[in-house]
């Protein structure tokens, strides 16, 4: 390094950048993205290969090494650099980054333009805000993490950012610790009349089964807690919701809990938006009551299973508890085992029969369904 210690980004005094610091650190990083990580990017486009080898060996390297390239052209400059650490560490909107990093918010938006286009970061849309975090699932996810793993943690700049973010995630903890304390009374009220919730969790957990899941969805995920549930299980999840405020809820408490896999995305449940055979475990907690059309909502979620994969529908059993449709918007009082097997079966899905928890007043039922094919390996 000549001799000089450095910064990867800028400095606190003069304005300066050194530059060799971050070719050094462009030039490992092509190393080891080429020798770790470069047969996984192949073993993931094994059908494309296969499809396009007539055209000739060269395309495909051709086309991994145009992403490669690009990718580190546009990790190339010291704040992009501090955004991926950032945005590997949780999302976030533009605002909150450029109060972090201290520059405009023009400025901040170019460059997270930059890292999107070159697959480094993902951008989604939830209401008026967008939440950027390090791609996870684009064909430069290698390469981002690789990035963000070679970037020393003892630098002075990195150092700062980290605390500012310290300060953003405690400020929307105590935002979901206020929701919390204000619907806490009505939320008893409901889970008075049945078992307790660890007894779901822990017939759901057993349900699915020992093995690990790759891609995991939760319809409804409210405040996030069965993605919390299941983090240990899984390598990436997914939770879905209509509510804005929901949503910051639960990203809230999966930060503070340091699920970093999993993420929330705003949805409709009729409408999900998601690629199809995608996931392999797909649950629906405690969300069908509130539906016009539970069906729609089965054939929705079925779409997104791999061959093999399993949902999950968690729910009341039909009963006359009237006030939680007066008091609580429950659309639905509870549902009859076969009901909701049907659904299943209209959509695709094989469903067993469901498991019964009995509460005070209310039974909990457990549908698994699996969508017929090879399981997911």
């Amino acid at each position: 390094m000549g001799g000089k210690t450095g910064s990867l980004f800028w400095d606190s005094g003069p304005a300066l950048v050194w530059l060799h610091d971050i070719r050094y650190l462009l030039y490992f990083a092509l190393i080891i993205y080429i020798y770790k990580n470069i047969f996984m990017l192949l073993r993931r486009q094994g059908a494309r290969l296969a499809v396009n080898a007539a055209s000739g060996p060269d395309c495909n390297w051709g086309r991994m090494m145009e992403l490669l390239l690009q990718g580190l052209r546009a990790a190339a400059e010291p704040t992009r650099l501090r955004l991926l650490s950032l945005c590997a560490h949780a999302e976030l909107t533009v605002t909150e980054l450029t109060q972090i990093l201290g520059q405009s918010q023009p400025r901040v938006s170019r460059h997270l333009k930059l890292l999107c286009e070159a697959g480094l970061l993902e951008r989604h849309r939830e209401g008026t805000w967008a939440y950027y975090r390090l791609a996870d699932v684009s064909e430069c996810a290698h390469l981002a993490r690789t990035l963000v793993d070679l970037i020393p943690d003892c630098n002075d700049a990195l150092t700062r950012d980290l605390g500012r973010l310290g300060a953003i995630k405690q400020v929307r903890a105590a935002t979901a610790a206020d929701y919390f304390r204000a619907n806490a009374e009505r939320w008893d009220e409901i889970r008075s009349l049945y078992v307790p919730e660890q007894d779901v969790e822990a017939a759901l957990l057993n349900a699915v089964g020992d093995g690990p899941i790759n891609d995991f969805l939760d319809i409804g995920t409210g405040t996030g807690r069965i993605l919390e549930v299941f983090a240990s299980r899984i390598n990436r999840g997914t939770g879905i919701d209509l509510s804005h405020e929901m949503l910051q809820i639960a990203r809230a408490k999966l930060e503070t809990a340091g699920h970093r896999h999993c993420q929330v995305r705003h949805g409709d449940m009729y409408n999900l938006q998601l690629p199809t055979s995608e996931f392999d475990v797909l649950v629906v907690h405690q969300v069908l009551h509130y539906a016009e059309d539970p069906a729609v909502v089965i054939s929705e979620a079925a779409q997104t299973l791999r061959p093999g994969g399993k949902l999950l529908v968690v729910d009341f059993a039909a009963h006359d508890q009237e006030f939680l449709r007066a008091d609580h918007q429950h659309r639905w009082l509870g549902f009859e085992p076969e009901q909701v097997s049907a659904w299943c079966a209209e959509a695709g899905l094989k469903a067993q029969t469901p498991r019964e928890l009995a509460g005070r007043r209310l039974t909990v039922l457990i549908w698994l369904a699996v969508r017929e094919g090879v399981t997911p390996s």
